[in-house]
């Protein structure tokens, strides 16, 4: 994948990512990069919706990279899912994804901070409302995500270890 198959545009919540060309189902559509991060090295972020750091571990975190990956919006009804597999980052759609269409991940999939929540404006059918930690995800859709292979290891091998928790 390069570049020339998605554009970032202007949304209403902001800016997103948008298909220039249709994507099939388990086909790769970017890299996340940024540096590695201790949370105790990020910084103090005023307004959820500017943060651009995403868990990639129990106290790890990517940082911003500039690019593309920082500008994927979070959807309760995603078409992509992030995969953390061999030291690489990847952002694959989950389904078909149609010329034109925003490139969305429910972050909830890699979150498991217990601190950090957003109020969701994503607009999907099944809005959840409330952008919280994978455990807080009704159970359905938990098992849904780790079927996909798009739940971290460093929580999906905690759920292993005692009860999920769903809403």
């Amino acid at each position: 994948m390069t570049p020339k198959d998605l554009e970032i545009r202007e949304t209403n919540l902001g800016k997103g990512v948008f298909a220039k060309r249709p994507f099939e189902e388990g086909e790769t559509l970017l890299p996340f990069e940024g540096k590695i991060l201790h949370q105790k090295e990020i910084p103090e972020i005023l307004q959820p919706e500017d943060d651009r750091y995403l868990q990639i571990g129990p106290t790890e975190y990517l940082g911003p990279s500039g690019g593309y990956d920082d500008f994927i919006n979070h959807s309760c009804n995603p078409n992509s899912g992030v995969e953390m597999r061999d030291h690489s980052i990847q952002l694959k759609a989950i389904k078909k994804i149609l010329l034109g269409e925003e490139i969305t991940w429910d972050y909830s999939t890699t979150m498991d901070e217990n601190d950090w929540e957003m109020d969701c404006q994503c607009g999907s059918k099944n809005c959840r409302r409330r952008i919280q930690d994978f455990k807080k995800l009704p159970q359905t859709t938990q098992k849904h995500y780790l079927q996909l292979g798009i739940v971290p290891e460093f929580i999906s091998g905690s759920l292993n270890s005692g009860p999920v928790i769903g809403n």
